[in-house]
Formats: structure tokens, C-alpha cells, sequence
């Protein structure tokens, strides 16, 4: 497993709130035969002026292909950087991925549903099962406009009820669906319906570029993973790994894009 050097640092976020340890007297606690593993990566701002974006995807994808049996990849929202023309280029970026990966719609990704959909083969809320045992939604929460929004809680519902007799499902929702982070909206429906299913083991965001930590609601664990391009944002550009072990273990921890360091992990 290339999991590459581990960096002693935790975020505000993280260090602030009560989670199982992942590490221990510096041993990090990874599963033990990994059933699962897949990368989030959010709010690369493909063709934002006075930005070498080029070079930050070069460098993400660079740094996923040094990880081993990687799964998927799932790009968190804001692919590009409002201008409708950069879509098909940011596709032919990823498209050069050696592994699977799905995009999530964000405030910046200013298409229609129905050029989204024809662009990228799947609808802005989509789901799927991966290895016929997790649940993986993503699921829309801005619009062509670039609004700030709660999700489709219709959608959501249904998703999760098709799921219900999966041990672990993972949310993807590009804005926070709480007001805890300055970008954030408050969507307490959608917080109390994903609170309510046992197997909801994580729900992932992107949108906040200087939140890298996990904050707890009904005693859901919500996780952020910075930035890995645009302009602002935490100084340690990078993206967050997700690892489910055969028995159940589920770990998250967020890495350096330049080095590879481990910069925060939770046991979840």
C-alpha cells in the first residue's frame, strides 16, 4: 500500500472534534485487507484566469497514479471555473485517469442539467453501487446559475432507501448542507434524513478551499477536502482517500498533492 509519508499536523477542524483515533503513538491504523478505496478530489477551477490550472491537474492525476488499487475517484464539485467552454477540456483532463472516476456538480460548474448529463453520461444526482456492497450518491446542489442550494431531498430519500440493505453508503454533496462553514447553507431536512440512516458511514464536501477538517452532525461524520486548484484557499493543496477494510473498518485521511504527506485521518 503506498500510502507515502505521514505528516504530524491536524486541522482546526479536526483536531476539535471527538472521532475514533487514527493514529496511535505515531502508527497510523489502516485496514487491514482493504475491500474499498476510493479518492475525493474538490474544486480544481479548470480555466479560472491568472491560474495555472493545467498544471494542478497534471499534478493531482500524477499523485493518484502513484496510489495503489485505487477504486474510483470522485471529482467534488466546482470542475471548472464558470465558463461553459471548459467543461469538455477539464473531461479530456480526467479522462486521463487509469482509473474510474465520477463528477459532481458545484456553483461554478455553470451548465445546464441537460448539457451536464450529455457531457459526462450521468444526470447531476446520480448513484450507483460499487463491488455490489456500498452505496455511493451524488447529489446536485447548485444550478446554472451557480445558487447555492439544497439537495433534491426526493432523490436523496429514494437513494437511500435503495440502499438501505448495504452495510456502508457515502454521500458527495459539493456545498455543505449546514451553515457551519461561511459557504454553507442550512438544509436541516436533508442533515435530520441522512442523520436517520444507520449506514450512512460519511458525507463528503468540497466548495469550502481552507476547510480540511470533519465536523459531526446527529453523529454523522461530514468531511471537507480543500482545494487542489483555483485561487485561495488551505496551503497544502491535495485530496482525501477513503479506505473500507474487509471487516468493516472505514478510515478517511487527507493527503499533500506535492509530497504526498498525510496531513489529518479519522477512523469513522
Amino acid at each position: 500500500m503506498n500510502r507515502r509519508p505521514f505528516l504530524k499536523k491536524l486541522t482546526v477542524l479536526s483536531s476539535a472534534i471527538s472521532t475514533m483515533p487514527f493514529i496511535t503513538f505515531g502508527k497510523m491504523h489502516f485496514p487491514a485487507n482493504t475491500n474499498l478505496k476510493f479518492i475525493i478530489a474538490s474544486d480544481g477551477h479548470f480555466g479560472q484566469p491568472n491560474t495555472d490550472f493545467e498544471k494542478s491537474h497534471k499534478a493531482l492525476i500524477e499523485a493518484i497514479h502513484l496510489e495503489e488499487n485505487v477504486d474510483f475517484v470522485v471529482f467534488n464539485g466546482d470542475l471548472i471555473h464558470d465558463e461553459p467552454k471548459w467543461m469538455p477540456e477539464v473531461k479530456k483532463a480526467y479522462d486521463t485517469l487509469k482509473v474510474p472516476y465520477f463528477p459532481v456538480k458545484g456553483n461554478h460548474d455553470r451548465i445546464s442539467e441537460t448539457d451536464w448529463e450529455e457531457i459526462w453520461g450521468i444526470p447531476a444526482d446520480h448513484a450507483f453501487i460499487s463491488k455490489q456492497k456500498f452505496g455511493v450518491i451524488l447529489a446536485n446542489s447548485s444550478n446554472q446559475a451557480g445558487d447555492y442550494l439544497c439537495v433534491d431531498a426526493v432523490f436523496l430519500k429514494n437513494k437511500l432507501d435503495d440502499f438501505k440493505g448495504l452495510s456502508h453508503v457515502f454521500i458527495f454533496i459539493h456545498i455543505s448542507q449546514n451553515d457551519w462553514t461561511k459557504h454553507g447553507v442550512a438544509c436541516d431536512e436533508i442533515l435530520g434524513m441522512i442523520g436517520s440512516y444507520p449506514n450512512v458511514r460519511a458525507v463528503f464536501h468540497g466548495h469550502d478551499h481552507d476547510v480540511d477538517g470533519i465536523m459531526l452532525n446527529r453523529k454523522k461524520p461530514y468531511l471537507w477536502s480543500g482545494h487542489f486548484g483555483g485561487s485561495w484557499g488551505s496551503p497544502n493543496p491535495g485530496y482525501r482517500v477513503c479506505e473500507v477494510g474487509e471487516d468493516g473498518k472505514t478510515v478517511t485521511y487527507l493527503k499533500a498533492m506535492k509530497d504526498g504527506k498525510i496531513l489529518s485521518g479519522h477512523t469513522l
